[in-house]
């Protein structure tokens, strides 16, 4: 039963953080949370175990609603992280042609090579 109360702190807790808005000054901190609390919640749930009085199944079955929302929350932030990924590769990309643009250059400009003799 401690456990399982336990478990349902750190879940809320867990949402609690994922609620916050993620901006990019608070972006690491909040990942360093957010995988902190996924370890702990991981740890208690491997020992929670039946047989379940009751009380136990009604906050397992709050925990799953929880856990529902959770999931939603975390693939949201990791589209975003995907987004922000793309941007900043295309942007690098983008910076390296703007300081050399003939890099990627593969003829030779004004040489012409006759075959024939």
């Amino acid at each position: 039963m401690v456990r399982l109360k336990a478990l349902v702190k750190i879940t809320k807790e867990l949402e609690e953080v994922l609620n916050q808005p993620i901006i990019t000054k608070n972006r690491e901190s909040v990942i360093e949370q957010i995988n902190l609390l996924i370890e702990k919640r991981g740890k208690l749930m491997d020992s929670v175990k039946p047989p379940f009085t009751e009380e136990e199944k009604v906050m397992g079955k709050k925990l799953i609603i929880l856990n529902e929302s959770i999931q939603l929350k975390m693939t949201e932030v990791l589209d975003v992280l995907k987004v922000e990924m793309k941007q900043l590769k295309k942007q690098k990309k983008s910076n390296q042609n703007y300081v050399n643009p003939y890099k990627d250059v593969r003829t030779m400009d004004g040489m012409f090579m006759d075959s024939k003799k």
